[in-house]
């Protein structure tokens, strides 16, 4: 399995090196940088060209939240996991719309992170039951979307299968081998979507299905 490079963020030295600490176990894994604020965790990404970054909400300088936005916006090939203390719906919510991946608790076992760290470099996302319990009680459809009885939203067969393979949590590459289509189109489709949406990425076109059903 190729390697994924992982970068920490957090302002707490001891956490972040339990963290790496108990991913070690985890040959595939490979933590390439570490960070005490989200202004260093930036100034480090050109050089350490993390995959994925494991980043905390509350740091000085630079907090969490501020950091995802900026990374989403410079280096949109990362993909930022939030880990966390803060068990807050309403960030949850907030840092997927800001570009984070994932949302995770410190109290997150290792195989959580492991996983959450696969997921979102093979579909762009990953959902967890604390997210979908946020989606359930339907505070980041509120703040994302203001129902109008008088649109409806219609989607092609091809923009529907897509958008069903999607919340699947299957890949550009895979999507486009089940479709017997390019993986060039498949991006069209998604970018398509999500402009339509008003969404920024892979989490929020599956949010936006799945609260307006528009996927079986």
């Amino acid at each position: 399995m190729e390697e994924i490079k992982v970068a920490i963020a957090d302002d707490h030295k001891i956490f972040r090196k339990g963290v790496i600490l108990s991913m070690r176990a985890y040959t595939n894994i490979k933590f390439v940088m570490e960070a005490e604020n989200g202004e260093e965790l930036l100034a480090k990404i050109p050089e350490s060209q993390p995959d994925v970054i494991l980043c905390d909400l509350k740091m000085p300088v630079k907090d969490g939240i501020d950091t995802t936005k900026l990374i989403t916006k410079n280096f949109p090939g990362i993909r930022v996991i939030i880990l966390t203390m803060y068990e807050d719906e309403r960030f949850v919510g907030h840092l997927m719309d800001c570009g984070a991946a994932g949302y995770l608790l410190k109290s997150t076992e290792p195989a959580e992170i492991r996983k959450a760290i696969m997921d979102v470099v093979r579909t762009g996302f990953y959902l967890n039951p604390f997210v979908n319990k946020v989606l359930i009680k339907k505070n980041y459809s509120k703040q994302k979307f203001n129902p109008n009885l008088t649109t409806e939203v219609v989607l092609s067969e091809r923009e529907k299968e897509v958008l069903t393979l999607v919340c699947m949590e299957f890949t550009a590459a895979e999507i486009a081998a089940k479709m017997d289509i390019s993986s060039r189109t498949v991006e069209a489709i998604k970018d398509r979507l999500m402009e339509r949406f008003g969404v920024k990425n892979s989490v929020g076109l599956v949010f936006y299905a799945m609260k307006n059903s528009l996927i079986d």
